[in-house]
C-alpha cells in the first residue's frame, strides 16, 4: 500500500481555480484518515487556502497533509501552532524582469492571442512565474475552450525554451504556462516530500491530469513515483474512494 498520495489541484481536486466540493471535500477528509496526503500546484499559498483548505471539514486531520505551492518550489506543513512555511525557492528581481520580458516576446512571436482577457496575464509568485493566457480571473468556460489539447500553449513554449533554456518551462492548468528555476519542478517537490516526510518516492502514487511531456505534472512521473493520468475531478474522486477502501 502507499504511504503517500500527491495530487495536482486545478483539474485533478478542482476545476481550474474553483474551490472543491462538498463530495471531494469529505473524500479528502477520509483519505487523510488513511494516509498521508499532499498536493503539489501551480498555484500560489493563497488559493491552496481558497481552493481546498478553507473547505475542508472541521477536524479534518491537517497534521497530515502537505501542501507545496508553485510547482513544489514552497513547502507548507502544519501542526499545533498552524501553517509553517518551511522553504521557498525565490527568483531574484533580475531573474523576474528576464522571465516577464521573454513572455512577453514569446507571445508576440508564437501569434498565439485571446480575443478577449479578463485580469493580469503574467503573476509574480515569487518562487514561480505564472502566464495565463485569458487573465488570472477569466471565467471557467472560456478557459477550458481555450486551449484544450494544450497545442496554443506549446507554440509558446517552444519559443521560450529558446529565449531563457536556463529556466523550467510547464504547462498546467487550463491556460497557463509556468516558469520555475531550473530543476525545481514537481520532481524537485517529489523529493523534498522524500527528505521531510521520510518517506521513499516508491511509496508515493501522484495524480494529475497533465502527465503528457510538457506538462507541469510530468516531472512527477520522472521522479520515479507511480502515477495515474486523470480526465477531471469526477475521475478523482472515483480513484480517491478505491483507495481509501484499499487502505481499510
Amino acid at each position: 500500500m502507499k504511504k503517500l498520495i500527491v495530487f495536482d489541484l486545478d483539474g485533478t481536486l478542482a476545476e481550474s481555480k474553483a474551490a472543491i466540493d462538498p463530495e471531494m471535500a469529505g473524500l479528502f477528509t477520509e483519505l487523510l484518515t488513511v494516509a498521508r496526503v499532499a498536493i503539489i500546484s501551480g498555484g500560489n499559498w493563497p488559493q491552496f487556502e481558497k481552493q481546498v483548505i478553507g473547505h475542508l471539514p472541521a477536524g479534518t486531520d491537517l497534521s497530515s497533509l502537505s501542501i507545496l505551492p508553485t510547482c513544489g518550489t514552497k513547502f507548507y506543513a502544519f501542526d499545533e501552532s498552524g501553517w509553517k512555511q518551511l522553504y521557498a525557492e525565490n527568483f531574484t528581481d533580475e531573474e523576474k524582469k528576464k522571465i516577464i520580458g521573454s513572455l512577453e516576446k514569446a507571445i508576440a512571436e508564437s501569434g498565439v492571442q485571446a480575443e478577449k482577457i479578463w485580469g493580469e496575464q503574467v503573476e509574480d509568485r515569487d518562487s514561480q512565474i505564472t502566464f495565463s493566457a485569458l487573465g488570472q480571473k477569466a471565467p471557467l468556460e472560456p478557459k477550458k475552450a481555450w486551449d484544450p489539447d494544450f497545442e496554443k500553449r506549446k507554440k509558446i513554449r517552444k519559443i521560450l525554451i529558446r529565449m531563457i533554456p536556463g529556466f523550467a518551462i510547464n504547462l498546467g492548468g487550463a491556460t497557463s504556462i509556468d516558469v520555475t528555476k531550473p530543476g525545481i519542478d514537481k520532481a524537485y517537490g517529489m523529493r523534498k516530500l522524500r527528505d521531510i516526510l521520510k518517506i521513499k518516492v516508491t511509496d508515493m502514487l501522484f495524480l494529475g491530469d497533465a502527465l503528457f511531456e510538457g506538462g507541469n505534472d510530468f516531472p512527477a512521473r520522472a521522479s520515479g513515483a507511480d502515477c495515474i493520468q486523470v480526465r477531471d475531478p469526477e475521475e478523482t474522486k472515483k480513484i480517491i474512494a478505491t483507495i481509501i477502501a484499499c487502505q481499510k
